[in-house]
């Protein structure tokens, strides 16, 4: 089959059509189009007033070999490349001990699924609930200011990326098309099958849970097991060896193979590592506060008079500015039509994240407004330095806040003028429990607050309306990457520990679902590839 890239159409184009504009493109006569398929659909709506439907498709044409040939200059017409996935190995007879993954998010999910269909039969472990009950856990935070340090938005059965907007693409390399593999699992446990071809698919909250729990029973099905509010407390090394697994029920789990999937918020693993000389480093990463506008305002911003076309859905945005001090400030996870929710893991402390439904119909967007910030800003050279500074904000948010989990708030027109908020605006805050007004300069350090205070002008002058004094600023967003990088070599494995694989966003190595997935995938590979050769 044939490749095309670059078919650009008008929003208005209707599908049923599409076949003649693939033969006119490859320059054939519509009945040597033997079948196609979409690979990729996109939007390019850099002229609002002429939106075009963008797609790459797959064709089968009669005299391909001679359309190729014809087509050989063509930089976006190429042979359709082998997106099918193939295992590494299978589990040997009498493998010894079952490899051990700790962490159930998306990472971990991957890893153990591979492992599983491979024949190794893993122990997936994780300190949180299945997911239906941390559900409950994490609604109890935002509805009665409940914090359950063990079940909440960042721990439990389908990580922090369930309660997210559930984006599945990603900017990372994929020659081996991993990513495909990642998303015809999530088909294939419920996921609509829009999110194979969109270009920038996402599922939601409320579909994550249901397909979180039919994975978990493949995994189950080929051999795996789970064991749920399982916390890892300690690890028994040996000559620079994984021996095994102390839990917090007082078991020891023997284990020579070790997925390390705990995501960015493990602090409490990052110290007992780091305690076992487990080498782990810090590393940049981001922090700032959620900004909400309505939803109508970045469409009509974004999509002019085609706004509410149903092919459009809500607009999304990524904003970047380099500004005078160095610093760089962006828009990170942006959730169109979604919430602002609460996503403390200890308590004591305030941490935002964002949450769309799959439907992305709530009133407002939000996405993080951020600042790139790097060890040189951690309050010393610890390698948890950074972790150190997440607590530091986080407490100074929730004191802001009124210690009761409600969040610190402020209206950019407040914010850009340096006054504090003393009562909300046009845009209804999302986060629950709640948003009281203040003055957000206390909790974040002067350097963000100037990046900030320069980016938002220049915001608005991209989107129209972004720097509006009504727009609403809500802290604070710490948890934007891990703060440490515990480093593997080439084989995945620690740089000072033999059969530990750190994996993921935890371990600093992916951000967001599909690149954890993906990570998950290939540290499976070298688990698998290990274990042969042992």
């Amino acid at each position: 089959m044939l490749r095309i890239s670059e078919l650009k159409l008008p929003l208005d184009y209707p599908p049923e059509a599409l076949p003649a504009a693939i033969a006119a493109r490859l320059g054939v006569p519509a009945g040597d189009l033997i079948q196609w398929s979409v690979w990729k659909r996109a939007h390019d709506a850099r002229r609002k007033s002429a939106i075009l439907k963008v797609y790459i498709v797959d064709a089968e044409v009669a005299g391909e070999a001679a359309v190729l040939d014809r087509l050989a200059g063509d930089p976006h017409v190429r042979p359709t490349p082998d997106t099918t996935y193939r295992p590494v190995a299978r589990a040997p007879r009498g493998q010894g001990l079952r490899p051990v993954v700790i962490g159930a998010g998306p990472c971990g999910l991957f890893a153990g699924l591979i492992l599983a269909e491979m024949g190794f039969r893993p122990i997936i472990l994780d300190r949180g609930k299945v997911v239906r009950e941390r559900t409950k856990d994490t609604w109890g935070l935002w509805r009665r200011s409940e914090l359950n340090p063990e079940s909440n938005v960042q721990f439990g059965e389908g990580g922090a990326g369930t309660f997210s907007d559930g984006k599945l693409y990603s900017q990372i390399k994929d020659p081996r098309f991993l990513g495909r593999k990642v998303l015809t699992e999530f088909v294939q446990a419920g996921a609509p099958a829009e999110i194979l071809t969109e270009a920038h698919p996402h599922i939601g909250t409320f579909r994550l849970v249901t397909m979180v729990e039919r994975l978990r029973a493949k995994i189950e099905g080929l051999g795996g097991e789970y064991r749920f509010q399982t916390r890892v407390s300690d690890v028994e090394l040996d000559r620079g060896r994984v021996r095994g697994l102390h839990l917090h029920t007082g078991e020891f789990l023997e284990a020579e193979q070790v997925v390390l999937a705990v995501g960015h918020s493990s602090r409490d693993t990052f110290e007992m590592l780091h305690d076992r000389g487990v080498h782990i480093e810090a590393k940049p990463f981001s922090i700032g506060f959620r900004i909400e506008h309505p939803q109508s305002w970045i469409d009509k911003a974004l999509f002019g008079p085609c706004a509410g076309h149903p092919d459009l859905g809500a607009a999304a945005y990524s904003l970047s500015h380099h500004c005078a001090n160095g610093r760089t400030a962006y828009s990170f996870c942006m959730c169109p039509g979604g919430t602002v929710v609460a996503a403390a893991s200890e308590p004591g402390r305030v941490v935002t994240n964002g949450m769309s439904q799959y439907s992305r119909n709530e009133r407002n967007a939000n996405a993080g407004f951020v600042v790139g910030i790097t060890p040189a800003d951690y309050p010393s050279e610890h390698p948890l330095a950074g972790v150190a500074l997440q607590r530091e904000l986080e407490s100074r948010a929730f004191v802001a806040g009124g210690k009761d989990y409600f969040a610190p708030g402020q209206l950019v027109g407040d914010f850009l003028a340096g006054r504090a908020s003393t009562a909300l605006g046009e845009v209804v805050p999302s986060y629950r429990p709640g948003v009281r007004p203040t003055d957000l300069a206390a909790v974040m350090p002067d350097y963000v607050i100037e990046a900030m205070r320069e980016a938002l002008p220049v915001f608005g002058r991209k989107i129209p309306r972004y720097d509006d004094p009504e727009a609403l600023l809500t802290g604070v967003e710490t948890r934007t990457s891990s703060p440490v990088r515990i480093t593997r070599g080439a084989d995945l494995q620690s740089l000072n520990v033999r059969g530990l694989f750190p994996a993921g966003e935890g371990a600093g190595y992916a951000g967001g679902i599909l690149s954890a997935a993906v990570d998950g995938i290939k540290v499976a590979e070298a688990v698998a590839r290990a274990m042969v050769e042992a």
